[in-house]
């Protein structure tokens, strides 16, 4: 039931790529919409670990290097029935760790600086059989297709706004209709955010359970939870939002009314959840 709503919240945000392109530019621009989201979906497929690696300066690690993180990983994988993903550590003082990677076979994780300094080992251990647990389930390719179609989709509405800027306002046959783009400059890059929260936050929920019961301690990941949480509120992370849903928790400081369009569950009823899988 899981990867049905999935498979439609993605069909989704590809239809809606597609009626953005043929509003702001008629049949050309939805055939350049279908074909650009095609070579998205191929490109992230096969170069999204790397991507998001690079974006935020991750260099890979040995077990000389980080001897810790290494033996918990391992440990892990091997009560995952997984195979050992690379190890990467970021140059960060701000809490925070993701997966990323096509498959299991090609995953990585990787942790910053901050949560190394932060947080116990057990703690450690939850948070990363979280992200071991988004690796079994393969959000983590799901989640950035997620990221690179909606960022496509705000690029496009963006593009359609300096358009009509310098004289792009044409109503032809082959253009699209001037008020019709302007409702989907507004609307698709909103609707593109609701469905790419939607496909994050039910994510977050599995993985913590599913982590939580490979780390064998609930309560270390709900623990963990609560110090990254007040970590990224004292201290933020430079994060690009278009790859905020792949953290932990969310990088990027924000509460009250921001928390509605939050890629995350609310960090309380996540702890909440994990409690609650204690049995006394």
């Amino acid at each position: 039931m899981n990867m049905m709503k999935t498979v439609l919240l993605m069909t989704g945000l590809t239809l809606l790529l597609v009626l953005a392109g043929s509003a702001l530019g008629g049949k050309s621009g939805m055939m350049t919409a279908f074909i650009f989201a095609c070579i998205m979906n191929i490109g992230t497929y096969w170069f999204s670990d790397k991507i998001v690696l690079a974006m935020y300066g991750a260099k890979e690690v040995s077990y000389a290097e980080a001897p810790e993180i290494h033996s918990i990983v391992r440990e892990l994988s091997m009560r995952a029935g997984l195979p050992m993903p690379k190890v990467y550590i970021i140059d960060n003082a701000t809490p925070n760790a993701f997966a990323t990677g096509r498959n299991p076979e090609h995953a990585a994780v990787a942790v910053t600086r901050g949560i190394v300094s932060l947080l116990t080992r057990e703690e450690l251990s939850g948070v990363l059989g979280h992200e071991l647990a988004h690796i079994k389930h393969r959000d983590i390719l799901i989640g950035t297709i997620a990221a690179t179609v909606a960022g496509a989709i705000s690029m496009l509405a963006n593009m359609a706004q300096w358009s009509m800027y310098f004289g792009g306002r044409r109503d032809d046959r082959e253009g699209g209709h001037p008020v019709v783009a302007i409702i989907m400059m507004i609307l698709a890059p909103i609707a593109a955010m609701l469905i790419q929260m939607a496909i994050s936050r039910s994510k977050e929920y599995l993985a913590d359970e599913g982590g939580a019961k490979i780390a064998g301690n609930p309560l270390s990941l709900a623990k963990a939870l609560g110090k990254l949480h007040k970590g990224v509120q004292m201290m933020p992370m430079n994060a690009n939002p278009a790859t905020a849903h792949m953290f932990i928790v969310s990088p990027l400081s924000g509460g009250g009314f921001l928390t509605l369009f939050s890629t995350h569950p609310p960090i309380e009823e996540r702890i909440k959840r994990l409690e609650s899988m204690v049995i006394y």
